[in-house]
């Protein structure tokens, strides 16, 4: 009797799970006509798109636009982006709106398996119904790409889709935006932006064990494919705060006299992401996270600045005396400001996020192989100094320059320069 209950209750068990593992398929469509969507509607997706960043994630060559086959390295092994060009075998040229709204909320794919979190349906859950049309009316009307990318490389169990419906009971909300009544209506435009198809915090904050974002840490700050991304709250370590047109100027330029330029993702975010995007939604991102860092307004910034920019340059240490003729002889030429009239094509270092930050890949990264176009910013191009420089040589400029940013020595900086010479 106790083993006819016991295999009874593993049925029921194996049932339950399967239940709320399984999602029935959405049935397919005929790929609409690119005529079947307005004008205006496609336009705003295409907008939308570009604040979602949908062609850096999903195109790997740019002859195959939207074809996927980009590959994001996980603890877990490497996931590759799907073609989500309206190619009806290898895009998603039959799916119904339906399917592309549930995958975007609630990742799952039209026929019923669980997308990985890569795909960061975690913040498109909060993108409201006429925005998911419109941007499914861009998708749709866009070039069908016949391409498949690379097959997921993902260690057992991970490779198993199944296992996502767990992942979603232990860290999805699926929660719509929801706006703060106390805040004005450009700042909530720019948190639904953040918050929304922007997923600012997928990179800039850290995540556990299982790949998910620390909840308790959001905007924290974080290290994603091998560049630092800074903290956005109060927890940043820049001298000084971003404020509202300081914060305007990086997003739609590219650069910041206080905080320097965009590198890595960011660059491709800036560059091609935010560039179809009009001035007030770049207006409304600035404020919501000048709110989010904490900054005063600009005079008050400026004076800041100024004053740590002539400490930095009336600093005097023996100890970083080597890192400071390096510095004179192949960075100041560039790099050196008037306390009063920073630039942003002249990055202060002293203020620089690259040099402030609690990592210190991106500061290396850059001197190791330098920033031209469509990095940073525009008609602007720094060489790299990977060959002229030793590791000592570039140890020694990194503790020059984290000194003068007033922040506590790098750790490990002789592992950090080796590895940053193989990126």
């Amino acid at each position: 009797m106790i083993k006819k209950i016991l295999s009874g209750l593993i049925v029921i068990a194996v049932v339950v799970a399967f239940l709320i593992v399984w999602k029935p398929a959405i049935d397919e469509i005929d790929r609409p006509s690119a005529d079947s969507f307005n004008q205006e509607q496609i336009a705003k997706g295409k907008v939308l798109a570009g604040l979602g960043n949908c062609a850096s994630c999903h195109t790997s060559d740019p002859s195959k636009p939207l074809a996927g086959g980009v590959d994001f390295p996980t603890p877990f092994g490497t996931l590759y982006s799907t073609n989500i060009s309206p190619h009806p075998e290898q895009g998603i040229g039959t799916w119904s709106e339906e399917a592309f709204v549930r995958a975007m909320r609630e990742g799952v794919s039209r026929d019923g398996s669980h997308l990985y979190p890569a795909f960061p349906y975690t913040h498109f859950t909060k993108v409201t119904d006429e925005d998911l049309s419109a941007l499914y009316a861009y998708v749709m009307s866009r070039e069908a790409v016949d391409h498949q990318g690379p097959k997921n490389q993902l260690d057992f169990p991970f490779n198993l889709r199944m296992l996502q419906a767990g992942w979603k009971t232990l860290f999805f909300d699926g929660d719509r935006f929801q706006a703060d009544d106390s805040k004005g209506d450009a700042w909530n435009r720019g948190a639904y932006i953040a918050e929304g198809l922007g997923h600012c915090t997928a990179c800039h904050s850290p995540r556990n064990a299982f790949g998910a974002e620390i909840a308790d840490e959001t905007y924290n700050g974080a290290v994603v494919d091998n560049w630092y991304a800074p903290a956005l709250n109060t927890t940043h370590a820049a001298p000084v705060p971003w404020t509202e047109d300081e914060l305007f100027q990086y997003l739609r330029a590219g650069g910041s006299k206080w905080h320097g330029i965009a590198a890595g993702s960011m660059a491709s975010v800036v560059h091609k992401g935010l560039i179809e995007a009009p001035d007030d939604d770049i207006r409304a991102l600035a404020m919501y996270f000048q709110d989010l860092t904490g900054a005063e307004d600009n005079a008050k910034a400026a004076e800041v600045a100024a004053g740590h920019v002539s400490q930095a340059q009336g600093m005097a240490d023996p100890a970083t005396r080597t890192g400071e003729e390096i510095f004179s002889a192949a960075c100041a030429s560039c790099h050196y400001n008037a306390p009063s009239s920073l630039k942003a094509a002249r990055p202060e270092l002293s203020l620089n996020s690259a040099v402030t930050a609690p990592d210190p890949v991106n500061l290396l990264r850059i001197t190791l192989h330098g920033i031209d176009e469509p990095t940073g910013l525009r008609g602007l191009a720094m060489p790299g100094f990977g060959p002229g420089l030793s590791d000592a040589d570039l140890i020694a400029l990194a503790r020059y320059l984290r000194q003068s940013s007033g922040q506590p020595p790098w750790k490990n900086l002789e592992q950090h320069v080796q590895d940053a010479r193989q990126l």
